[in-house]
């Protein structure tokens, strides 16, 4: 039984941590959280950790119940996540060196954090379509 249960969290922990790349999202993170002190950084880290928890947990849950709700198959998933994510590393490839954001002046509050923390923070950045399609497919 125990031998059983620490495969599975192998299994996915060593599925989800390359596509989730903590290590490889903190410099995007920390350019979208320039002007934040650091005890905001630190709720706001927790609060994208439960949001990224939640959201993995509800997809390897449930996923496989919407997908045949809906008609649809998990090979068709896997190919959708795994065109996004391709697409979203060339489109950050040919990105040129712009700063779209306008972090000068800007004052945060309790609410931006919050909304920040789960879009765009939380789902397309931290929990993407990769990771989602990852998470339906363990939970199959």
């Amino acid at each position: 039984m125990f031998l059983q249960v620490a495969k599975s969290i192998l299994l996915v922990v060593s599925a989800l941590f390359p596509i989730l790349d903590p290590i490889g999202g903190s410099p995007v993170f920390l350019s979208l959280t320039l002007n934040y002190d650091t005890k905001t950084l630190r709720l706001l880290a927790r609060r994208i950790a439960i949001n990224s928890f939640i959201l993995l947990v509800a997809s390897f849950t449930i996923g496989s119940h919407v997908l045949s709700f809906f008609g649809i198959s998990l090979p068709v998933v896997q190919v959708g996540g795994g065109m996004i994510v391709v697409a979203t590393g060339w489109a950050m490839l040919k990105e040129r060196e712009e700063n779209d954001r306008d972090t000068v002046g800007r004052t945060v509050t309790g609410t931006d954090i919050l909304r920040d923390a789960f879009y765009p923070l939380t789902l397309p950045l931290t929990v993407g379509p990769g990771s989602i399609s990852i998470a339906i497919t363990l939970g199959k």
